[in-house]
């Protein structure tokens, strides 16, 4: 008896590109100060990868210590709480110097070119303003919590550390912020 089944592919029911594939990242290195930014806020972005990467590892460690010899790493927790708070702000500028902020362009899908630059240029600047406010407001907190001399509980570290760490990150995020939206407010590439 002959099989009624077809080899043929089926065609796919979405049949134009995806934005991925056809668009193209240009990357920030106009001038000697975009080269800059843009190189700290990769080499904070590595740090931070590789302060996640050691936080897997020690994770790892820890649990297999619990399971297998009921040594768990002391105060682990309390090292991924530190260490993952500023491990996370340090990607934040590298991201929108990429331009890999989450964006719904539902409503600007039809706008033209020069409208959608502007919109992103004041996008940027509010990045701006919201990165040094939370850079200010860190230092604030980081100094208030040095004051009152908060330790972790288990580790004793100093609690004020972890928080200062924070800040590099979102002052680069301003900066990026600022840049960004100069260069697209001016009608230029960002």
């Amino acid at each position: 008896m002959a099989s009624t089944r077809s080899n043929t592919v089926a065609e796919p029911i979405v049949r134009e590109p995806l934005d991925f594939e056809t668009t193209t990242i240009v990357p920030v290195q106009r001038g000697a100060y975009g080269r800059a930014l843009r190189a700290c806020a990769r080499w904070l972005a590595l740090g931070g990868g590789l302060v996640f990467i050691g936080l897997v590892a020690m994770s790892i460690v820890s649990i297999v210590g619990r399971k297998v010899a009921s040594a768990p790493v002391p105060g682990d927790v309390e090292l991924l709480q530190m260490c993952a708070a500023f491990a996370s702000a340090s990607f934040f500028a590298w991201a929108h110097l990429n331009r890999g902020d989450v964006k719904v362009d539902f409503f600007t899908q039809n706008l033209k070119e020069v409208t959608i630059r502007r919109l992103d240029g004041v996008g940027s600047l509010l990045v701006g303003l919201f990165g040094a406010l939370i850079a200010w407001r860190t230092f604030a907190g980081a100094m208030n919590v040095r004051e009152y001399e908060e330790t972790s509980p288990i580790l004793g570290v100093p609690l004020w550390i972890a928080q200062m760490l924070m800040v590099p990150g979102f002052v680069l995020l301003a900066l990026a912020g600022f840049y960004m939206a100069s260069r697209l407010l001016r009608g230029k590439r960002a």
